[in-house]
């Protein structure tokens, strides 16, 4: 990728430049004084971020790491988990659930739409030991937000843990953890944190450490009461090496944030989020969830035109500086997906806008040409 280029996809992310240059500082003991502060400083703002007062551990490893650990500590095998499942990454929780020798119990949605809360109530009515329930608050495969709030006071009737993967939407979107009653919650730091990928983020409720201490655990790299410990040392520390590099982004990241402040943060995700759907729609395209209703947040999926080839179109959108993301899996070459979260204003978004409308004409697509800029005009 060159530099000029404008990265948006549904992550990594393109990166501030002072966050940038804050990686570049000199690395230092991940045991010592310096790292325990910043440990412990970026631990109490995730906490806000997550809007929860329970335990918040940071843990070197992608998002799939922090899939793993949620699961890993509170699975045993035989245990019933039942993974609601519409798209590719929350099809990841009923694999690794899997791994681990879980019964997996599944609501299986079409790709495109979003997890009916009404049949999640249907399986724990006929299943009185379903030990935790998996959602994918925001489906990036498919551009769905599922609904965790209807979804997490179901949940809470039955005394059964709810595990969150907040990964894509956790700093661009409403995920209040301790409002919600979310026992395990996800996220990833190369999504709306605007860090390079390697760090995720799991926070662990009181009813979620009743599990866990109880649950005779198969991992030791993810092992949470050794992170809880960890932190409980003099300085503060993670049991097994973090990284420096992404802690000193991380620090920045967050002061970016808090600056212009959490709720502005979500509001601007929304923001670009509806000028996305409203400029693919005034070149006549057709967004690829069921409702605009459930759409997400942080990332755009659109229907490819009739007669269009999806690496045909990323590649002349390229041409024009911009990156955008296919379809994955079943939906390799039925849709692209637009990325707009961490750092992405309305510059980012309009020319992204931009560089799809005059690849549509080069292809030969009928587009009014700037018909998107009169849909934005009418949120602006």
């Amino acid at each position: 990728m060159g530099r000029d280029e404008l990265l948006m996809i549904p992550g990594p992310t393109f990166m501030a430049e002072r966050t940038l240059k804050a990686m570049s500082k000199p690395m230092i003991s991940h045991r010592g004084e310096e790292t325990g502060r910043m440990l412990i400083e970026c631990i109490e703002k995730l906490k806000k971020v997550f809007r929860t007062e329970n335990d918040v551990f940071i843990l070197t490893a992608s998002g799939t790491g922090a899939m793993e650990a949620a699961i890993a500590n509170v699975v045993e095998p035989g245990d019933r988990v039942l993974c609601t499942t519409c798209g590719k990454f929350s099809e990841r929780f009923k694999k690794i659930a899997e791994v681990f020798g879980a019964e997996v119990l599944e609501v299986a949605s079409e790709w495109g739409d979003a997890v009916d809360p009404e049949r999640v109530k249907e399986i724990l009515d006929e299943h009185d030991d379903v030990k935790a329930v998996t959602v994918t608050h925001n489906e990036t495969s498919t551009g769905v937000r599922n609904p965790v709030e209807e979804i997490s006071r179901i949940v809470k009737d039955y005394g059964t843990l709810l595990i969150v993967d907040a990964i894509s939407s956790m700093g661009g979107d409403h995920v209040p953890v301790d409002k919600w009653n979310i026992d395990i919650c996800l996220a990833g730091s190369q999504k709306c944190f605007a860090i390079p990928p390697g760090f995720s983020f799991i926070s662990v409720s009181d009813h979620a450490w009743e599990v866990i201490n109880k649950t005779r655990r198969r991992t030791f790299y993810f092992d949470l009461p050794a992170y809880r410990e960890s932190l409980r040392r003099k300085p503060p520390q993670t049991p097994y090496t973090i990284s420096i590099t992404l802690l000193y982004a991380l620090e920045d990241a967050l002061k970016l944030m808090f600056d212009e402040g959490l709720d502005n943060v979500i509001a601007r995700h929304h923001h670009v989020a509806k000028i996305a759907r409203e400029g693919v729609k005034a070149m006549g395209l057709r967004l690829f969830p069921v409702s605009e209703d459930i759409c997400s947040a942080t990332v755009t999926a659109v229907r490819l035109p009739d007669g269009i080839r999806e690496k045909e179109l990323r590649q002349k959108v390229r041409d024009y500086g911009v990156v955008i993301s296919g379809g994955q899996d079943k939906l390799s070459g039925k849709i692209f997906r637009i990325g707009h979260m961490g750092r992405v204003t309305e510059r980012e978004i309009l020319a992204t806008l931009q560089a799809i409308q005059q690849a549509l004409l080069d292809l030969g697509v009928k587009v009014e040409t700037d018909a998107y800029m009169q849909a934005i005009e009418k949120i602006r």
